[in-house]
């Protein structure tokens, strides 16, 4: 599609924003907790018009497309638009109509009637999330779970010092090991499920031994296992975080039977449960640990179907 796009028309009140947003498209979650007034939102969008458009600066896309992204990041709809509105009619940067349906998504997802008519026009979103929105997204995310562990019992914290001791060593984030660790065993090292899964991060006796954990309920070397567990699931499903905990819970053999999430109740909640306590669909993840899945590019082809 060539032709200039016809821009729609767009009316919507603000409000004082307070929200946590969940933002999804094949798989690449949005979650965001923000509180945000809406005159910071007001001013936000207005400079980046400002730089959008020459008026009163000197005209600067990519400051606009900083500032739109910022205000975006925290829910603003408009800003979403005018973001795929520069993308889509490539206003001083190049042309991307994917890129464009991203933002007209977001806009989209919370009710925006002509994000939705300006979806139509230009296509399937990208289902990588735009660059300046990863940007800011480090900026706020705590990879070591300082939160977690401010909010932590003693005996709790006794174990998340470990955490957050061995978890580099295995290029896991702490906060993903504490996510597993809280939803397998809630931090208790003696912990014995009926399948026979055992201490903090609920090695079966056949994991266990795949990572060389001889004592099971030693914390230190359960946690051990449990990271070389992890680190080598990031590999196999190349940092996908929903794969990873599903295939921590229900082995990556049923993962790959049904190419994504097995139908399980139980596994579909843990991976609820640790996508909401680790606030990120990706994880950065060694490919020189294992080859990936054989079925990852099968799994990835039916989340954009």
């Amino acid at each position: 599609m060539k032709h200039t796009l016809s821009k729609l028309p767009r009316l919507r009140p603000l409000a004082f924003w307070s929200v946590v947003l969940f933002s999804n498209w094949s798989g690449y979650a949005l979650a965001d907790v923000a509180k945000v007034s809406a005159d910071r939102l007001t001013a936000l969008r207005n400079e980046a018009r400002s730089h959008e458009h020459g008026e009163g600066v000197t005209r600067n896309p990519a400051k606009a497309i900083e500032l739109y992204c910022t205000a975006a990041k925290y829910g603003d709809s408009e800003a979403q638009y005018s973001l795929g509105w520069i993308y889509a009619n490539g206003r001083g940067i190049p042309r991307d109509d994917a890129m464009a349906a991203y933002f007209f998504d977001m806009a989209a997802k919370q009710g925006d009637q002509p994000a939705h008519r300006m979806l139509a026009q230009v296509g399937e979103p990208t289902n990588k999330r735009p660059e300046c929105l990863t940007r800011l997204d480090e900026l706020d995310f705590d990879s070591n779970g300082n939160d977690i562990v401010a909010k932590a019992n003693p005996d709790h914290r006794k174990v998340m010092d470990m955490v957050l001791r061995l978890a580099p060593q295995y290029g896991v984030y702490p906060r993903l090991a504490m996510a597993v660790i809280r939803a397998e065993s809630n931090f208790n090292p003696g912990a014995l499920s009926p399948k026979n899964a055992q201490g903090l991060m609920q090695l079966i006796p056949e994991t266990a031994e795949r990572f060389n954990v001889k004592k099971p309920f030693d914390p230190e070397q359960n946690i051990r296992g449990g990271l070389a567990y992890l680190r080598w699931l990031l590999a196999y499903f190349k940092g996908d975080v929903a794969l990873v905990a599903a295939a921590y819970n229900a082995g990556e053999g049923a993962v790959n039977k049904y190419a994504g999430i097995p139908p399980y109740a139980e596994t579909q909640g843990y991976v609820k449960r640790i996508r909401e306590i680790f606030k990120r669909d990706e994880h950065p993840f060694d490919p020189s640990i294992t080859t990936p899945s054989p079925e990852y590019t099968r799994i990835s082809n039916r989340r954009l179907m």
